[in-house]
């Protein structure tokens, strides 16, 4: 959609325009630093010994546990509900 020209002058500065070069220094230094932090993270949150098959997440097991409150109570509101309709 852009002009003739700004098509022009695009291909003009992409023609002289040094490519971008990478300082072996420091690609050498992020990757010890992405190393170093892999490592810090993998001390600070390890992974649990039994494989995640074997036992629900988090999360499900609190959804779980949730379910269970809400049946409970609802059985509940429906005997005493039966109750105060047969004491009618």
């Amino acid at each position: 959609m852009a002009s003739e020209g700004y098509h022009q002058a695009l291909a003009a500065h992409q023609a002289v325009a040094p490519a971008r070069r990478v300082d072996p220094g420091i690609a050498k230094a992020v990757e010890r630093q992405t190393r170093a932090m892999r490592e810090l993270s993998r001390r600070a949150f390890p992974h649990p010994e039994t494989s995640s098959q074997e036992q629900p997440a988090p999360i499900e097991q609190a959804r779980l546990q949730r379910r269970r409150e809400a049946e409970s109570t609802r059985a509940l509101a429906l005997r005493r509900a039966r109750a105060e309709r047969a004491a009618r």
